[in-house]
């Protein structure tokens, strides 16, 4: 399977933006390495192997997602609620959620940096979960055209579908995807992107909400998938992270890579995992800070360590 494996990385990249989620996209690249490898004797060469990989890809996604749950973000599925909630709701499923990847999983080895800045943008946590209200034909079609830059007549042949019906079904998609919010992607070279993760990781480890709710944009979001209760705004955070989220006070931090955006392991006192932190960025200010708090499986997908 050698040759195969140098398309993993693409390949990942395109199941997760496809699922939503990490996990399922490398079960989904799994399928198609083990369909790949056993159907090499047969193919023929009629297309070249990266095309015939992607369409082995897309029958996978596309038989995943037949009769799933759309994945989402707790801001998709009902209204900001109050920072002085005492009960955040019970926490629901995975397959509700959109979840983070890891940057190294979807970025090839050697990579140059106008390549990594292009799939950073495209696996962002608001751009896949705008994804995920496109129908499944036309999220890749959308996918294949837009992020990939395949033309009509390569997706029309690969989803059996019409030049005339793939440029149609692109149409419809560019007006959902207008609705994902823009935003800064991780760039480790940029000085004032490391000012600002330096601020906010001096702010948070000391536990100075005044200090961290300054580098937040006025309507700032705070979510923690599993649990449904999100947030808007810096009274409701400063609230929240002032009572019911004081836990927190104490906690270290230790960088990492999510969905082509800045992440950090939070652990609380005593060393305990909490939560991957995602934060999204827009020039000098934070616009979004995303908790997740499922740690037994997203410490290790992360290369995090059990303790700090």
């Amino acid at each position: 399977m050698t040759v195969l494996e140098e398309y993993r990385p693409e390949l990942t990249g395109y199941c997760y933006r496809m699922l939503g989620s990490a996990f399922e996209a490398e079960d989904a690249v799994q399928d198609t390495m083990v369909r790949a490898w056993r159907g090499m004797e047969t193919f023929e060469g009629r297309s070249a192997l990266r095309t015939w990989l992607y369409r082995i890809a897309t029958n996978v996604c596309l038989t995943m997602l037949d009769g799933a749950q759309r994945r989402a973000r707790p801001m998709d599925l009902g209204p900001a609620g109050s920072g002085t909630a005492a009960d955040p709701g019970e926490p629901r499923p995975d397959e509700v959620w959109v979840g983070p990847i890891p940057d190294s999983r979807v970025i090839r080895d050697g990579a140059d940096p106008a390549e990594v800045v292009a799939v950073r943008e495209s696996v962002r946590l608001a751009f896949v979960a705008a994804l995920q209200l496109l129908p499944p034909r036309q999220r890749a079609v959308l996918i294949l055209r837009e992020v990939l830059a395949w033309s009509a007549a390569e997706v029309a042949e690969l989803l059996d579908m019409s030049v005339a019906s793939v440029n149609s079904a692109l149409q419809r998609s560019r007006a959902t995807l207008a609705t994902a919010p823009a935003g800064d992607v991780l760039r480790p070279a940029d000085a004032a992107q490391r000012e600002l993760l330096g601020r906010y990781v001096t702010a948070f480890e000391a536990y100075d909400l005044k200090a961290l709710v300054a580098l937040l944009h006025e309507e700032a979001t705070l979510s923690m998938p599993p649990l449904p209760l999100w947030l808007r705004g810096h009274d409701d955070i400063l609230a929240w992270m002032s009572g019911t989220g004081s836990g927190c006070e104490g906690s270290r931090l230790i960088p990492a890579s999510a969905s082509g955006l800045p992440a950090f392991g939070q652990y609380r006192p005593g060393g305990q995992p909490w939560a991957l932190i995602v934060l999204e960025l827009t020039g000098n200010r934070i616009t979004g800070v995303t908790n997740f708090l499922d740690t037994e499986r997203l410490f290790p997908l992360f290369s995090l360590p059990r303790t700090p």
